[in-house]
């Protein structure tokens, strides 16, 4: 799976807390509001950002576990929770924080999603989490990936998603060329197969739902404007970039739209909250993996 450096990932954390949709997080905090711990696993957890993120909406005793197939994010997590923290304290190879008077045990799982799904969802988890993952994800392994969990019953939340929506000011007319050439490199293989893309929040609630689970969803924009001009210039670049190996843009096209200082951008993104629905997720989970085809 293609790697992401922890500048970028600080980079773009403020931005990824704010455009968290609030109506599909007070779904989240409802479901579990009677729940005195919960055991969370979080896929894909770079620096631990959907830990900071997400835990204020959980109960007062949290048990954690953060997957990462990078060895270097998960070393970049456990010194970037243990400054973030009230208080932390060394347990069991993990970390134990305070934070808020919550009590939140942390442990740390290097695992390939790609090519061991089991082993990276191995475990007891009420809840299973990830940020910004399942657009590199193929519509094959979020399938399959949905079958997964609902087999565990467990309750499902993702954020931002990428949804393909790109809008910069000031705006240029070779901005639709760049964005419809972006959205087809974000579909090459990510390290899953061919990626599900700005297709992935569809692909989500169709897994979901064939597997029996009630599905929300909400819109989560980056709204980034003048506070944000280092996050945007670098996504202006790596759009750029992307849309360059495409050869989807000639050069004079390209050269125009990267020679204009942007800003202000909004990137669509989709939020997904997903929880058993009518009891028989499980059933339908093994009878769609027995006969299943893909």
């Amino acid at each position: 799976m293609t790697g992401f450096s922890p500048d970028w990932l600080a980079l773009r954390e403020p931005a990824d807390h704010r455009a968290r949709n609030a109506g599909i997080a007070n779904m989240v905090q409802a479901r579990f509001a009677t729940r005195d711990h919960l055991a969370v696993l979080d896929l894909g957890c770079g620096t631990g950002s959907n830990l900071r993120a997400t835990y204020a909406l959980l109960p007062a005793r949290q048990s954690w576990t953060l997957v990462d197939y990078d060895p270097a994010l998960l070393h970049a997590a456990r010194s970037t929770l243990a400054r973030w923290a009230d208080k932390v304290e060394i347990a069991n190879h993990g970390l134990s924080l305070i934070k808020d008077r919550r009590q939140i045990t942390v442990t740390f799982r290097q695992a390939d999603l790609a090519a061991d799904l089991d082993g990276a969802l191995a475990g007891d988890a009420d809840l299973i989490t990830a940020s910004a993952l399942f657009d590199l994800c193929s519509a094959e392994f979020i399938r399959r990936f949905a079958r997964a969990v609902a087999k565990k019953r467990a309750a499902f939340y993702t954020v931002l998603t990428y949804n393909g929506i790109q809008k910069w000011t000031p705006r240029q007319p070779s901005d639709q060329a760049i964005a419809q050439a972006f959205n087809q490199h974000q579909m090459s293989d990510k390290g899953f197969g061919p990626s599900a893309g700005p297709m992935a929040p569809s692909e989500l609630a169709d897994g979901f739902q064939s597997s029996g689970y009630i599905v929300s969803e909400g819109e989560s924009p980056w709204i980034l404007g003048a506070n944000d001009a280092q996050l945007v210039s670098e996504l202006a670049e790596g759009k750029a970039r992307a849309a360059v190996e495409t050869g989807q843009v000639d050069a004079k096209t390209l050269a125009a739209w990267t020679s204009v200082r942007r800003a202000a951008a909004e990137i669509g993104h989709t939020d997904t909250f997903a929880v058993p629905g009518d009891g028989r997720a499980g059933d339908i989970a093994d009878s769609d993996e027995d006969g299943d085809e893909d």
